[in-house]
């Protein structure tokens, strides 16, 4: 059997996004994404993370990679470029282990949206291709460099970036008409381990392309990406994902259930020196509901909050409230709820905001998170929404629901 290893370059040092590469993505440490699309590969046999962090290191072992060594400082630097990093792993392994694999895969972390079978697609097209050097993943380009120009200075003419033969000016040519052109992008490279040894190269001479679909194009540099990126995971992208598989919202909605404590309120309370609690909620929460009943899709509250607030609030946006239930019975009376109600479980929507609502998300045919819930809940939803709770997360919900209705 081919020994092929999958190395995951995690330096520390991130300026862009500090400790981008152990932040949470959504609902996961970015870096997870990158070890999960090697663990279930069927054809990677080892999975190592090369990083000069103790932290990203540890993060890196609890969801399933290797980190054997830690990378020498002078070889994470903002200029050190992937060929020394590699050479580095290599020699290590074959001096400390004996250890000497014959293809080597890359999976950045800044490229966590991978498509099911990308792994095993790039290393098959090298094995399969004994010329090749190595597979790089691409995508048809945004842009189309034909009609770029060289710069040379603002009192200077500008000059083409290519030329196509048999086409005087491919600048002023149809699109169509212009050879097609592809991006290459950080989600894979499978590296036949004599390109690095022999030729000092991650890539080589002859490079076969992994052509990867654009919806799935992702460089994530800035928060801007981040929250961008995030939107196409929760939007239902068939992905490789550390955890389990995310639910499209179901064709057929009859009721939405939510939490109320971090998803009607923003989860703080405020008491007086009498001892009367009052709590806050955004009243854009309450736009849709009526639109919701009419179109055949009930609202209510679910809360283990005793305190008549809860009551209070449901009246006054016009929704049934069930409250006061035990901490560990929601999952429990909500299944009655429905059973009374006779609505199937896979026509429910639940939102919630804490570790309480695991149960409720179980039950419910499409979980959906607040953005500011916990880090289990954000894992465990199948959408998170853009708004924390009590500032128009249940509106969003609402709009999202009418929307595919």
């Amino acid at each position: 059997m081919t020994d092929i290893l999958a190395i995951i370059p995690a330096r520390g040092g991130s300026k862009g996004i500090p400790r981008k590469n152990i932040r949470i993505f959504a609902g996961y440490p970015l870096i997870a994404w990158s070890i999960a699309a090697a663990k279930q590969s069927e054809l990677v046999t080892r999975v190592i993370v090369s990083t000069d962090d103790e932290e990203i290191a540890s993060v890196a072992r609890e969801w399933g990679a290797e980190v054997p060594f830690l990378r020498p400082a002078e070889l994470a630097q903002d200029n050190t470029t992937d060929l020394p990093v590699f050479e580095h792993a290599l020699k290590w392994l074959e001096d400390v282990e004996g250890c000497r694999p014959e293809i080597v895969v890359q999976l950045r972390p800044t490229s966590p949206i991978r498509p099911k079978g990308m792994v095993d697609a790039a290393i098959r097209i090298l094995s399969n291709h004994k010329d090749a050097d190595c597979v790089r993943g691409v995508v048809p380009a945004g842009q189309n460099p034909f009609k770029m120009w060289r710069f040379n200075g603002e009192d200077k003419p500008l000059k083409p970036l290519l030329e196509v033969d048999g086409i005087s000016e491919p600048y002023n040519a149809p699109r169509q008409i212009l050879p097609p052109v592809y991006w290459q992008t950080g989600h894979i490279d499978a590296i036949r381990i004599s390109t690095i040894t022999h030729k000092q190269s991650l890539t080589g001479d002859v490079i076969y392309p992994l052509v990867i679909d654009p919806k799935y194009t992702v460089d994530i540099d800035t928060l801007a990406d981040w929250a961008k990126y995030e939107a196409v995971i929760y939007g239902g992208l068939d992905v490789v994902s550390p955890g389990k598989p995310r639910r499209r919202m179901p064709e057929t909605i009859q009721l939405i259930i939510c939490d109320f404590d971090g998803v009607v309120t923003d989860n703080l309370v405020h008491t007086d020196e009498n001892g009367k609690e009052t709590v806050s909620a955004s009243r854009s929460d309450s736009m849709h509901i009526k639109t919701l009943r009419e179109k055949g899709v009930e609202v209510m509250i679910l809360s283990s909050e005793p305190n008549p607030v809860v009551q209070a609030r449901a009246k006054k946006m016009g929704v049934e409230a069930i409250h006061g239930i035990g901490m560990q019975d929601k999952g429990r009376v909500m299944r009655d709820v429905l059973d009374q109600k006779k609505i199937k479980a896979e026509n429910v929507v639940y939102i919630g905001n804490d570790l309480n609502d695991l149960p409720c998300f179980e039950v419910a045919g499409w979980a959906v998170a607040v953005a500011d819930a916990y880090p289990e809940v954000l894992r465990a939803a199948d959408y998170v929404l853009t708004k924390p709770g009590g500032r128009g997360a249940v509106r969003e919900l609402c709009e999202l629901v009418l929307k595919n209705l």
